[in-house]
């Protein structure tokens, strides 16, 4: 029911088990707009690039700008197609102002095919002659809750959760904004579709189901060439950057390049649940090798075939890979780095996080929503953190990264040094209790757990009235069902897990179990570093994150036995755990973004993406 080599955690009355023609028009604009260029017969010219740098310049090219009612009837701005920008969906969590803001929009057959602007049979009959779109498309004009509804509809057909998982990915290709309607829309249904437990199985058959390139893959043979490759990418105004090397894939192991399924994934869910505009994110895959003979037997692998590259290699890559995306993006580019190994998850982490703006959602982003859950668990079981002690089953990534949290927190509410607070908290690896006398041959990130102890063979021994959080993911890496614990605990566990479960019927009582999933802090953390321009990462922003997502859950939550607020509200969750992240960084001296705004919640708000269709001319 258990595993080794992964994390849990436990108080002796706490357990757990643990993304033609062309012109280019120069104007002075402050909001991000769509051009269209006339040509003398007054219609649009076909595949017009359009660029828009809000400096002071000249227009150098013929424009026809006009002025239309919103739906909400405001008046708003429209150049050559724009439309009212009620959600900041343009301008989202970019600096407003300063940054310059282009974009592409073609028309006919090309309009069709590019998915940040296609519509499909939400183009209007005015847009279909304007554009040439006309006959290119079946007569009929469906608006956006309608392809909602098919889409959905068709979805549901699918028996196997992969070919959904095609299905939201040949979508996402196809239409944006129809793709993030649906998943925001339908956010419980299609999260474990979109992400574990169903992305594992995607990357594990990545190279079998690879179509087009949704990210970047740098690799050993492009040593030297990294700045290069960052500016092949189309997009130049990255924020949020997702990195593996794909050593360490969920609970699947070493699956090399194609964990590329992972970033792609994660940073669906920065726009969907966090608002962060789908072009400023970049999704990377660092390939160094794979261990896995499966993977370099596979005819259909799409990476290296070599082992692993380690060392001074792989720290040489490592380098020049940050110092590029610092040169090209800036010093305010967040970059998570996702699923690598234990003893290069932390070595990097520490390097880079005196000069980087970096977070490691496998330490940090587990560590925050694991806290979260234990604060809003303290509310049925009584007591403070500092109450209890806590044992952990696992002493990687998310283990010792759960227990750092939980001391400093504890620390934060008593006052008391974090190196006593630490002697709360217990942790066992595949070798047994975690005690000095082990202290010689234990890893640098396991030693600040090393206690006065005799060791301990039995883990079960101390749970008594457990909180259970089966952290593991996918689905069957979990440590035990939602069944396993109620029926284990004769119906006293409060439990949840990193994926999701159905709800479980114990002597005539239904038991819903919540998700400890981290999908419920990065998009928010993410969004708050943003938008308060923050340049550093520090660990009072994640505890800021904990008590943010814990404050959410309410006491109808706690009577179903739930210790996380649901999904459906993800983007108020996500906007009130930004805004305690930028207050933090405003407070800290880390955010650069001034003034600080007098309402975070709702600037955060307003700085999410929306997935409305825009209306063009």
């Amino acid at each position: 029911m258990m595993s080794l080599n992964s994390s849990s955690f436990l108080k002796n009355s706490i357990s757990g088990v643990s993304r033609t023609q062309s012109q280019s028009l120069k104007l002075p604009v402050r909001r991000p707009v769509v051009v269209s260029v006339v040509n003398a017969n007054g219609r649009p010219e076909r595949n017009v690039g359009v660029s828009l740098d809000n400096a002071d310049k000249e227009v150098n090219a013929p424009v026809a700008v006009e002025v239309a009612e919103s739906d909400s009837k405001q008046q708003t701005a429209i150049v050559g197609g724009g439309v009212e920008d009620v959600y900041g969906e343009d301008s989202a969590t970019e600096d407003h102002f300063i940054t310059p803001w282009s974009v592409s929009v073609a028309s006919g057959y090309s309009l069709l095919r590019d998915p940040h602007h296609n519509k499909g049979l939400a183009f209007t009959e005015k847009e279909r002659d304007a554009h040439y779109l006309r006959g290119l498309l079946p007569p009929v004009v469906v608006n956006h809750d309608l392809q909602v509804k098919k889409m959905m509809h068709n979805m549901r057909q699918y028996q196997v959760p992969l070919q959904r998982y095609q299905a939201m990915m040949d979508l996402q290709e196809r239409n944006e904004r129809l793709f993030y309607k649906l998943l925001i829309e339908n956010v419980e249904e299609l999260l474990p579709i979109v992400y574990t437990p169903t992305v594992g199985e995607a990357c594990q058959k990545y190279g079998s189901i690879f179509k087009n390139p949704q990210g970047l893959f740098i690799s050993l043979k492009d040593k030297g060439k990294i700045l290069e490759i960052l500016k092949n990418w189309p997009q130049k105004k990255i924020q949020v950057i997702v990195v593996t090397d794909g050593e360490r894939i969920l609970g699947l192991g070493d699956l090399g390049c194609q964990g590329m399924g992972i970033p792609v994934g994660k940073l669906s869910l920065y726009t969907a649940l966090g608002g962060i505009r789908p072009s400023a994110c970049l999704p990377i895959t660092i390939d160094v090798g794979t261990n896995n003979e499966k993977m370099l037997n596979d005819e259909f692998y799409i990476g290296l075939r070599q082992k692993r590259a380690t060392g001074k290699e792989y720290s040489d890559l490592m380098n020049e890979f940050m110092t590029a995306v610092k040169q090209n993006y800036g010093e305010k580019v967040l970059v998570q780095f996702e699923d690598f190994a234990n003893h290069n998850a932390f070595d990097l982490l520490a390097k880079y996080s005196t000069t980087h703006l970096v977070f490691n959602d496998d330490i940090q982003g587990t560590a925050s929503v694991v806290l979260a859950g234990l604060i809003s668990a303290l509310k049925l079981v009584g007591g403070t953190l500092a109450d209890h002690r806590f044992l952990f089953l696992g002493a990687g990534e998310a283990g010792t990264g759960i227990a750092e949290l939980i001391a400093l927190e504890i620390s934060k509410q008593t006052n008391v040094p974090i190196t006593e607070t630490r002697k709360k908290v217990w942790l066992v690896d595949s070798k047994g209790l975690i005690v000095k006398s082990r202290l010689d041959s234990l890893q640098h990130f396991k030693k600040p757990w090393a206690h006065d102890h005799e060791p301990v063979n039995h883990f079960l021994d101390a749970v008594k009235k457990p909180i259970i959080l089966a952290l593991s993911n996918p689905t069957s890496q979990s440590e035990c069902t939602a069944e396993q614990a109620y029926t284990w605990s004769e119906g006293r566990a409060i439990f949840a897990s990193g994926s999701p479960f159905a709800p479980v019927e114990y002597n005539g009582k239904l038991y819903v179990s919540g998700q400890s999933n981290n999908a419920y802090i990065f998009p928010g953390f993410g969004l708050g570093l943003i938008i308060s321009g923050a340049i550093r990462v520090h660990d009072d922003m994640l505890l800021a994150a904990s008590e943010a997502l814990a404050e959410q859950v309410t006491q109808e939550h706690f009577d179903n036995g739930l210790i996380y607020p649901p999904f459906t509200n993800i983007r108020k969750i996500s906007a009130n755990i930004a805004a305690r992240v930028a207050s933090k960084a405003y407070e800290l001296g880390l955010a650069s973004r001034l003034p600080q705004p007098e309402d975070l919640v709702a600037y955060a708000e307003s700085c999410m993406y929306s997935p409305k269709y825009r209306s063009y001319r």
